[in-house]
């Protein structure tokens, strides 16, 4: 019995220790990553969004092209074939440059479309002067081809510092990250894109997709992801609209799910 006492208190130790050790790791990771977090203050410094709070099951699905020519058509007709008639499209402009007639397609479903940058280096890694000088060129590309000016930026690499967000907000560009990744460019199979997204989904989440070539199976899971969140509830929008949900004046929401998220996956999950 006493053997069985000091067993099961053992376990139960070393589980609240692992528990504690990577919500210490966790904790490192938002103190590190603090200017990360979502925040929506009009005292604030600019900051990177990466959901918006409210209650309603309204989901921004988001896509990031920056090359190849083979699945953002095929992306496209999922989201006919299955109505959904909002969704983000975040381009890289020499991508845009070279396939007008996608991006004419993209606009002539209705969805919305945001800067994915010129360049895609790494942001933070720039000058001032080369950081204003990649978001304003893309900006007239962009423009020129979709006849509106973007205001939405999603930096290549999701790679930012607060130098970056003080210059994309001095041009009048919000910084969308995300919330749920579905990690499909590493294409490791169909279900387990379906099984991050569904899984981590919440109201106001903002989803990263990928219509470059290198993710291969997205045009699979997407018809699935759909069905899914919509057998739960949810309402596909812009990430435009969900801003205005936001609704959020003078005081700081910070991000629950990506905190969440550093914490499951310090643990292994």
């Amino acid at each position: 019995m006493n053997n069985f006492f000091y067993v099961l208190n053992g376990k139960k130790i070393k589980r609240f220790f692992f528990v504690f050790a990577a919500a210490l790791f966790a904790a490192g990771i938002v103190y590190v990553e603090q200017s990360h977090i979502t925040v929506f203050s009009e005292e604030s410094s600019p900051a990177a969004i990466y959901s918006v709070p409210t209650e309603k099951k309204l989901i921004a699905l988001t896509f990031d092209i920056s090359w190849g020519d083979k699945r953002a058509e095929p992306i496209l007709k999922v989201l006919k074939d299955k109505n959904v008639q909002k969704a983000t499209f975040f381009i890289s402009s020499p991508w845009g440059k070279s396939h007008p007639e996608i991006v004419k397609a993209i606009q002539e479903q209705g969805f919305e479309i945001g800067s994915h940058g010129h360049k895609h280096d790494n942001y933070s890694e720039l000058t001032d002067e080369e950081i204003s000088k990649q978001i304003t060129t893309a900006h007239s590309i962009l423009t020129e081809l979709t006849g509106k000016a973007p205001n939405l930026l999603r930096l290549p690499n999701g790679d930012f510092d607060k130098r970056v967000l003080s210059i994309a907000d001095g041009l009048g560009y919000k910084v969308i990250q995300w919330d749920t990744d579905s990690q499909d460019w590493q294409n490791k199979g169909v279900d387990k894109i379906v099984n991050r997204v569904v899984n981590k989904a919440h109201p106001g989440d903002i989803v990263l997709l990928h219509a470059s070539d290198s993710a291969k199976q997205t045009h699979e899971a997407l018809p699935i992801i759909i069905d899914q969140l919509r057998q739960k509830g949810y309402d596909f929008v812009t990430v435009t609209d969900l801003l205005q949900e936001a609704g959020v004046k003078g005081s700081e929401v910070r991000d629950q799910a990506w905190i969440q998220e550093q914490i499951d996956t310090a643990a292994g999950m």
